[in-house]
């Protein structure tokens, strides 16, 4: 089998997919719709991070794709849905950067309230200028986080370890940790917080979410950060807010449209402005980070390959089986409607194959059965089992 890995991947990546028997091919950039489609041909499994966008397009054009690995957090590069339609299960690394991201955070909100960036600049510049005009300590100034996930929370209890007051929103019921206080909407939030950090999800929802109102309920001379999605700010927006002096500073890690490959040209309307840290979407890019993404989607494209496990895949039934030794397996993803499962042991049945292990899962419109046998598995019975009505994808394990 072959995996294509794109856009820079840790080594431990294609190491363990190198020694599961996959043949690797590895490329630095991201590719476009167009280029992708033609290094997709032969292929089975797929591995970008946030660059590359598998569009309908491409899985329509390589529907035999097995599994697709996005070596980040978020997932909305992927056309999910119709991934889930043909079958292609897709994997992500949901908590493999989380402190890294939230170290950034943290370093960005010191540096921006002791004004790092602009004393660096003068001095660079043979200007000293010693001074604590507009520079604070962070203990004891509030923090609103808007999206209390799995970063946020992290954030919150670390910011909370450093002294300040923790106050977050989330759209979602989640427990406080420590003692940050829950706000019941995002305008109570911004109207306590003094540094406003974002750290939403890549939903739809979420576009434009943060624009010139949010900005302006924001307290005077306040601080914000946006370290998750690009597209859910507006940043000509962001700008007038800094220029006028509404905002002290900010810390820009993601923006609505990113250069492909390492050396490429940036702009943003938020270039060459006091107080203002601009950084390529690096929050999750650490060594430690990366090489943990590495391992652990390696690790679950190897799995589901070699036993059909889908545990985190973030549009499959969630099974873990493990193997039965000397065994076949026989995954079968079908449609979630009744008398699937039925139809399929009666295929086994007709055919005298005995089930030593079977379990079954469904998520939404999918079901996804998993049967171990050690009896021969004829070509007939394949076929049947194929033309069963609702069946998506079918794959044996030997």
């Amino acid at each position: 089998m072959r995996a294509l890995l794109l856009e820079n991947l840790h080594p431990t990546a294609g190491k363990i997919l190198t020694e599961a028997g996959f043949d690797v091919e590895e490329h630095s950039g991201a590719l476009d719709e167009d280029e992708l489609i033609a290094a997709l041909e032969g292929v089975d499994l797929l591995g970008i991070r946030s660059k590359t966008e598998v569009t309908q397009r491409v899985l329509d054009a390589r529907p035999d794709l097995t599994a697709i690995g996005a070596f980040c957090i978020g997932t909305n590069q992927i056309d999910l849905a119709r991934a889930a339609t043909l079958g292609v299960a897709t994997f992500n690394a949901p908590y493999s950067n989380t402190r890294s991201v939230v170290e950034l955070a943290i370093a960005n909100i010191i540096a921006m309230a002791r004004r790092l960036t602009e004393r660096d600049k003068a001095l660079h510049a043979g200007v000293w200028d010693k001074s604590a005009d507009g520079s604070h300590e962070i203990r004891g100034r509030s923090l609103g986080i808007v999206g209390y996930g799995n970063i946020g929370s992290q954030l919150s209890v670390v910011a909370e370890a450093l002294g300040m007051r923790v106050y977050f929103y989330d759209v979602d019921d989640r427990l406080a940790l420590g003692n940050a206080t829950r706000c019941s909407s995002l305008a109570e939030l911004l109207e306590v917080a003094e540094t406003v950090t974002l750290h939403v999800d890549g939903r739809e929802a979420n576009a434009g979410v943060f624009g010139a109102a949010e900005f302006a309920m924001m307290r005077p001379r306040s601080l914000f950060l946006n370290l998750s999605r690009g597209f859910v700010v507006d940043y000509d927006a962001l700008r007038a807010a800094l220029v006028s002096g509404h905002l002290a500073g900010a810390a820009v890690d993601v923006f609505p449209k990113e250069p492909k490959k390492r050396g490429d040209a940036f702009d943003s309307p938020l270039r060459n402005l006091p107080n203002v840290i601009l950084t390529p979407h690096v929050g999750g890019s650490t060594e430690e980070a990366q090489e943990d993404i590495g391992r652990f989607v390696g690790g679950k494209l190897r799995d589901y390959v070699r036993r059909g496990a889908t545990s985190l895949s973030v549009n499959m039934p969630t099974l873990m089986p493990e193997r039965t030794p000397h065994t076949q397996r026989i995954t079968h993803l079908h449609q979630n409607v009744p008398g699937v499962l039925a139809a399929l042991n009666d295929v086994l049945g007709r055919h005298e194959i005995n089930i030593g292990y079977q379990s079954l899962a469904t998520r939404g419109d999918l079901g996804y059965a998993v049967t171990d046998t050690d009896s021969p598995i004829p070509d007939a019975a394949l076929a049947a089992l194929r033309d069963i009505d609702g069946t998506v994808r079918l794959r044996v394990i030997s």
